[in-house]
């Protein structure tokens, strides 16, 4: 359930900003799935995996870097969880939605600064 949550939240954020992968998906495996680095980028790749990250995907796939099931999970929420950050998107002003992102990627920035290792 919580690769299904990291998709839906990833998706919703695609939709809102046109982001996902690095700035949500990575971070999220990593601070809630406690994968490795190398994993949580192979996984985010297969979940995002046609056309943007197939070769990427395949290659930490070869050398075994990739869950397969969160990954399906993920790339399942990422589907309907994009068309509800869409919706979301299209109904805030310009300004608002740029004021959001910008405070979404202060949070981000914030916490990983603050939980490096």
């Amino acid at each position: 359930m919580e690769f299904l949550a990291i998709g839906l939240l990833a998706g919703m954020l695609s939709g809102l900003f046109g982001i996902g992968g690095g700035v949500v998906i990575v971070p999220a495996l990593i601070l809630v799935a406690r994968m490795g680095p190398e994993t949580a980028t192979g996984t985010s790749l297969a979940a995002l995996l046609l056309p943007v990250g197939a070769l990427g995907a395949w290659y930490y796939y070869r050398h075994g870097f990739v869950a397969v099931a969160p990954a399906a999970w993920i790339a399942a929420g990422l589907f309907v969880g994009a068309w509800l950050g869409a919706h979301v998107a299209l109904r805030l002003s310009a300004q608002d939605l740029q004021k959001a992102f910008a405070i979404f990627l202060v949070f981000v920035a914030a916490h990983l600064w603050f939980t490096a290792r």
